[in-house]
């Protein structure tokens, strides 16, 4: 909360005067990624009739979003290195590493299933400081 806060301009815990929890900042977060990316996808795909052009087009954008994406969370790890509080060894496999941990949820997750996605979100968070060697 505290780094969000210093990217917006005010103190972390001021930040739960616009938000109820973490967990709400991070649902908005993915609702705007994924609207986007269907956007991006819708946007593509509707340049033309052809089935054949459609998907390539619309692969196109998926591919190219997902790339964008990994040079975001690449900086994240590498401003964790740079800090001193990442001990991680390539900044460019770990971004790899923290994607596939949430591309691969939509294989098995399930509402219903084993784990809320309260649960999951917290466990998969977990997984990748650990995954970057943050000290606790």
């Amino acid at each position: 909360m505290a780094d969000i806060g210093e990217a917006v301009g005010m103190r972390g815990p001021s930040l739960y005067k616009h938000v109820e929890s973490k967990q709400e900042i991070l649902a908005r977060i993915m609702v705007a990624t994924m609207e986007e990316l269907l956007a991006a996808h819708h946007a593509a795909a509707s340049t033309t009739q052809s089935p054949v052009e459609r998907l390539r087009r619309a692969t196109e954008a998926h591919v190219r979003y997902h790339a964008e994406y990994e040079t975001c969370f690449r900086r994240l790890v590498q401003a964790g290195v740079d800090a001193g509080v990442f001990t991680v060894t390539s900044a460019g496999l770990a971004s790899y590493a923290i994607l596939d941990l949430g591309m691969g949820v939509s294989a098995w997750y399930r509402e219903a299933g084993e784990h809320s996605e309260d649960t999951l979100v917290w466990q998969y968070g977990e997984f990748a400081l650990r995954l970057v060697g943050a000290r606790p």
